[in-house]
Parts: C-alpha cells; sequence; structure tokens
C-alpha cells in the first residue's frame, strides 16, 4: 500500500495492511498536524502534492523493503486542507524482528520526506503564510 489520500487515514488500515503471522516487529508511525511550527501558531494547513508523488512514493516502499528484511509495508499521505490533530502520514513496516522493523519505518518516514514531492502550506495566526517541502 502506497497511497496519498484526501479523505482521513486510518491507523487501523495501515496496520493491517502489513500485519503478517511471520512478522515479530511491526513499526508503525504517524505525523500529526500540530498547532504550532518554530514557537508560532499555525491556524490551517493544506498538502499538495506533484502528480508524480504517488509514484515516488511507491518507489520509497519498494527501495526500503529491498533494503530491509520486510515482509510488508504501507505508506499513506493525506493532501488538501488538514485541521489541528489531523493524520498527516501514516506509515507502516512488518518483519520478522522488532529492531529491524523500527530500523526500516524510520528509513520509510525519512526518505519519504526527502523525495516525495508534498508540499506544506501553513497559514499563521498572526496571518503570514509559508510553503514547506516538507511530508
Amino acid at each position: 500500500m502506497a497511497e496519498l489520500r484526501e479523505v482521513p487515514l486510518s491507523v487501523d488500515e495501515v496496520h493491517n495492511a502489513v500485519a503478517d503471522p511471520g512478522a515479530g516487529g511491526i513499526a508503525l508511525f504517524t505525523g500529526a498536524v500540530r498547532d504550532n511550527d518554530h514557537g508560532r501558531d499555525v491556524r490551517e494547513l493544506s498538502y499538495s502534492a506533484h502528480p508524480s508523488a504517488a509514484a515516488e512514493l511507491l518507489r520509497v516502499c519498494e527501495k526500503v523493503a529491498a533494503d530491509f528484511d520486510v515482509i510488508a509495508i504501507a505508506a499513506v499521505h493525506r493532501v488538501g486542507d488538514l485541521a489541528v490533530g489531523d493524520l498527516a502520514v501514516v506509515v507502516a513496516v512488518s518483519c520478522p524482528h522488532r529492531g529491524e522493523a523500527f530500523t526500516a519505518c524510520r528509513a520509510l518516514i525519512d526518505e519519504l520526506k526527502r523525495s516525495v514531492p508534498v508540499w506544506k502550506h501553513q497559514v499563521f495566526g498572526d496571518g503570514e503564510s509559508e510553503w514547506v517541502n516538507s511530508a
């Protein structure tokens, strides 16, 4: 599973996508919209994605799966308008052992943030705004 969605994300769905009887470890990461950034109040936030973002997300998942002893992998990212507390991203990895699951999950979210073309637009409490190349 590697998808961009305009609807709320489900932790259970992502967990179930990687659950496997052979998995001794499932590591899951959720990224939520917070009410501040660098000490400034965030009033609004939206994510936009390049048309290639879904293909790049799949490539990232495939790379992590090839680099680690992964049984299953999943990554879902929101696009559109989000509220404080909404999940922006959910990723999960299952592996035979917990240590590798943690390491692979960390590699997955870090590579997603580095290379998937998703941009965050945030409006601050003072009305100023900024675009951030962030996932």
